[in-house]
């Protein structure tokens, strides 16, 4: 009786003030959480439904070991998703006095994040530096120009170390950061190769005498393959394939053991750039071995060759009815593995994203190593009649063998989870859009409160526009909503006692 009463009082205004407090609440809700969603790749609410409130509530954290006798496969494989979530440097990573800089004179844009400069920053202090460059003023100078943020800084203290004496580290840091062009970046690798050569022979001689003469000949050993790295990267830049490619060889010949810098990547690149594809088939038999850690550009290049076999005669509609050839198959089968090594490449490759500078580090599987194949190989792919085409046709069919990535794959282990928060550290999202794979949909939260937003937003409209009839309505889905509540209230003012209940209502 006493609701029935309340109800009566309400008047049209109060339902337009509710239903409209109500949109704007639920409305602001949905903003946030379409932020949030979109800068973090999930719901707000959901995250925190289940890192605060689900172990309050008694739940189980899928985090910890339920089972302390794992199998050595799942251990297996919790070791390939760390190696498969590892940040590597960019085998082809521009210059940036030359290349990255020029970018930011002409658009105004950061091509590099602050996190991908910090990571080679660490690279550089790695490789070209070590314990005994205090002995050395001109190295001394050079160990602290790598930990400083300041690029003018950094040259000054270079051009510091070269009026000392000839330092191999000084000329690579201007090379790659002063010199605005290629041609003067060949020129102070040339001077940082002359000296570098020297340092290499006399810490060669001594590397035996003690541990600091070990790591001191293996920072010059850094630093010499480095330097006939990039000049190996000048003569592709500059036209002289060939000599490119020689250099390569003979920098693989001398230092076989280094498969961690992948030089093999450079020379495959300049091999389809002299459409040599006899040689690129046998560099590939040699690492595209399955105890050997894949790349995009391995298992792309793979699928390019087989695919250029078939490509100029691939027809969708003759293969259709006539079905596929054992040739026409095995360019498919490459092309399906390539795509479920890394599925963010076909989109760069057929021109439906647009492509950016590469970032100085990849993450293998991810939209970084994606950008950086498709920046370099996809002239190669273009050069080949109708490779893009059958790209085209094919590379959607992966996904019906892969349904479920993220929790089992068919020729390589689920795809990382990691990638995405790694790609948006390493690529600039102010002007590129981070692929993820697989396509997360819409959380729940953000439906719902979309729909309770327009749900309200109409209810404010009509109570607005027809304030009696929509009171008429609240009033007698309210009556309908408190019913089951009055019904109770009657019986239990029935069977207690008057007195018993009377006190009950006073408390």
């Amino acid at each position: 009786m006493e609701v029935s009463m309340f109800l009566n009082t309400l008047t049209p205004k109060f339902y337009v003030a509710l239903t409209g407090t109500s949109s704007l609440i639920s409305g602001l809700i949905l903003i946030f959480e379409w932020w949030y969603f979109r800068k973090y790749g999930t719901s707000f609410i959901e995250q925190v439904s289940v890192s605060h409130l689900r172990p309050l509530l008694g739940g189980v954290d899928n985090s910890s070991p339920t089972n302390s006798n794992s199998s050595n496969g799942d251990a297996d494989s919790n070791r390939q998703s760390v190696s498969e979530c590892k940040v590597w440097r960019n085998p082809l990573n521009l210059f940036r006095g030359a290349e990255y800089n020029r970018y930011t004179w002409v658009t105004g844009r950061e091509p590099l994040t602050y996190y991908d400069m910090n990571l080679s920053a660490q690279d550089h202090q790695t490789f070209f530096t070590c314990d005994s460059d205090h002995l050395r003023p001109a190295d001394a100078i050079m160990q602290k120009a790598w930990r400083e943020r300041n690029p003018q800084a950094r040259i000054s203290a270079a051009h510091e170390s070269l009026e000392l004496e000839d330092c191999a580290t000084a000329s690579i840091l201007l090379a790659e950061e002063e010199a605005t062009t290629i041609v003067e970046a060949e020129k102070l690798f040339k001077q940082a190769l002359k000296t570098g050569e020297g340092c290499y022979r006399r810490s060669q001689q001594l590397q035996h005498h003690g541990a600091q003469y070990e790591a001191q000949h293996r920072r010059d050993t850094n630093v010499l393959v480095y330097i006939k790295r990039r000049l190996a990267m000048c003569s592709r830049k500059l036209g002289r394939t060939r000599e490119a490619v020689k250099m390569l060889r003979d920098l693989m010949k001398e230092f076989p053991l280094l498969s961690m810098f992948n030089i093999h990547e450079n020379l495959l690149e300049s091999l389809l750039e002299l459409q040599n594809y006899a040689d690129v088939q046998a560099v590939l038999a040699k690492y595209d071995d399955i105890s050997l850690p894949k790349s995009a550009t391995i298992c792309y290049t793979a699928a390019l060759l087989k695919a250029r076999a078939v490509s100029d005669k691939f027809s969708p509609e003759a293969a259709s009815r006539r079905g596929l050839s054992t040739a026409e198959m095995n360019a498919v089968e490459a092309i399906h593995r390539a795509v479920e090594f890394n599925p963010h490449v076909p989109k760069y490759l057929l021109e439906m994203k647009s492509l950016i500078l590469p970032p100085e580090h990849i993450l293998k599987r991810g939209d970084s190593e994606a950008i950086a194949y498709a920046f370099f190989h996809l002239q190669h792919w273009k050069r080949v009649e109708g490779a893009l085409n059958l790209l085209h046709c094919t590379w959607e069919g992966t996904f019906r063998m892969i349904p479920y990535p993220l929790e089992k794959g068919h020729l390589f282990y689920p795809y990382p989870i990691c990638t995405e928060t790694a790609d948006r550290e390493l690529l600039p999202t102010v002007f590129h859009e981070v692929s993820v794979y697989p396509k997360k949909e819409l959380p729940f939260f953000i439906l719902f409160t979309a729909g309770l937003c327009s749900f309200t937003a109409m209810l404010a409209l009509l109570t607005h526009q027809f304030p009696e009839l929509m009171g008429v309505f609240a009033k007698a889905f309210l009556s309908t909503l408190f019913a089951p509540l009055n019904f109770i209230m009657e019986k239990v003012e029935s069977i207690l006692p008057s007195s018993l209940w009377h006190q009950l209502t006073r408390i």
